[in-house]
């Protein structure tokens, strides 16, 4: 059983459109193996369930973190006091 990408998107639209939601995924997850070099066989028999898509903006410097989060024990900075902020040093 040998599916073309185009079979493949056929079937998805299908499946998306009788609601059915988790095995258009499963088709879209065929589709995007077989676009990156996998062939059909190899593309149906892999297991893509627990796999999840990186959220946009969530890496940052070589981590997959929402937000970085202190050190512990780090205090920030003091503010700088409003009377000396802006003056030249003489």
């Amino acid at each position: 059983m040998t599916d073309t990408i185009e079979n493949l998107q056929r079937k998805m639209d299908a499946a998306a459109s009788a609601l059915d939601f988790e095995e258009a995924r499963r088709i879209r997850d065929r589709i995007n193996l077989m676009r990156g070099g996998a062939s059909a066989a190899e593309a149906a028999q892999s297991d893509t369930s627990d796999l999840v898509r990186q959220q946009p903006g969530a890496m940052g410097l070589g981590t997959s973190r929402q937000r970085p989060s202190p050190l512990p024990g780090w205090k920030p900075p003091p503010k700088p006091d409003p009377m000396t902020s802006g003056r030249k040093r003489k």
